[in-house]
């Protein structure tokens, strides 16, 4: 993970309510395999966080000046002004939402595969105690990934070849209040340009479809259905989208294009490029069972609304059967 350009200041903001003071670094933090480390262990932990949201720059003006700044910082700008700028611009913006919390603000441009990436999070220090060369214990502090609430991801590569997408700055929405995630969405200057939790289960409607369209044997569902989830979450561990075309060669190697056509076929609306929602998959499961003549196979996301398990009775009470089930015990009952 090359790391072009990295640098950490300080807001140093009380919960008493006096002004915030800021520390800003006038050096950009060495390259070193520490850095490297500290922003591969800080993607992990921001890959990780649920709740997340997906969105594009709104248009560059006085109140949202961000993106101004990011892209003559690129086209050959100093970064280190570009950083004191940002943070300069964050204070205030902290400053004006009555907020308490500061922290240390890390902005990180780095490259990732083939992709350029910036970095931005407000990071927490956390207590804890080491053992000395002689053996006493003191007292020290670290950096909590755990604890991220405030932080966005741009991927460069694809605001600068791609303007026209949507999708290409993610940012946590957090559980610090909704007032907490405003005033740092307004810092980057981005709105919410895909509901990444209605994708995801827009797409898994479609693959519920396509699995009764293709009539699929039990054991043949399950195995497309644990290929799909373990894709989507492997994608989503990573930071990257879910992409139709590769799911789809994954779920059937022997008609690569058949789910991605049957998609597109029945215009679900979906998107090429999907960001993967892991709490939205980790609903996603199917429950079967075999015995005397009778399967049964439905997805975890079912049960509540069209399935119904009395634990009691040992009864399920299904609703919305398929066509083709109600019209063949139609004809049985007839």
């Amino acid at each position: 993970m090359p790391v072009r350009h990295s640098i950490i200041h300080q807001i140093d903001k009380k919960p008493d309510g006096t002004p915030a003071v800021l520390h800003v670094s006038g050096t950009e933090l060495a390259e070193s395999q520490a850095i490297e480390n500290l922003l591969h262990d800080l993607n992990v932990a921001y890959n990780a966080k649920t709740g997340k949201a997906w969105g594009f720059f709104h248009a560059q003006s006085g109140a949202l000046p961000f993106s101004g700044w990011l892209q003559s910082c690129i086209e050959g700008g100093n970064f280190i002004e570009f950083s004191h700028t940002a943070v300069e611009h964050l204070q205030k913006l902290m400053e004006e939402s009555n907020l308490s919390v500061g922290g240390h603000v890390l902005l990180a441009h780095y490259q990732q595969g083939l992709t350029d990436y910036l970095m931005v999070a407000l990071l927490q220090h956390s207590e804890s105690f080491t053992v000395s060369a002689d053996l006493s214990v003191t007292p020290s502090k670290h950096l909590d990934f755990g604890n991220i609430n405030l932080a966005a991801r741009i991927n460069i590569s694809e605001w600068r070849s791609n303007p026209k997408s949507r999708q290409y700055i993610s940012y946590l929405k957090g559980s610090k209040g909704r007032k907490a995630n405003d005033y740092f969405r307004d810092f980057i200057g981005c709105q919410e340009g895909v509901d990444g939790p209605g994708e995801t289960r827009t797409l898994l409607k479609a693959f519920s479809d396509f699995v009764t369209a293709e009539d699929l044997h039990e054991d043949s569902a399950r195995e497309k259905t644990n290929t799909l989830v373990s894709y989507s979450m492997a994608q989503a561990k990573i930071g990257e989208p879910i992409t139709l075309d590769e799911l789809s060669e994954l779920i059937d190697e022997d008609r690569p294009k058949a789910f991605y056509d049957f998609i597109r076929n029945k215009d679900y609306g979906l998107s090429s490029e999907i960001p993967a929602d892991k709490r939205t998959l980790n609903q996603f499961r199917r429950f079967t069972g075999r015995a005397e003549g009778l399967s049964i196979s439905f997805e975890q996301h079912l049960l509540g609304s069209k399935v119904e398990f009395d634990v009691e009775a040992g009864t399920l009470m299904l609703r919305g059967l398929p066509t083709q089930l109600t019209d063949q015990l139609k004809r049985a009952s007839s």
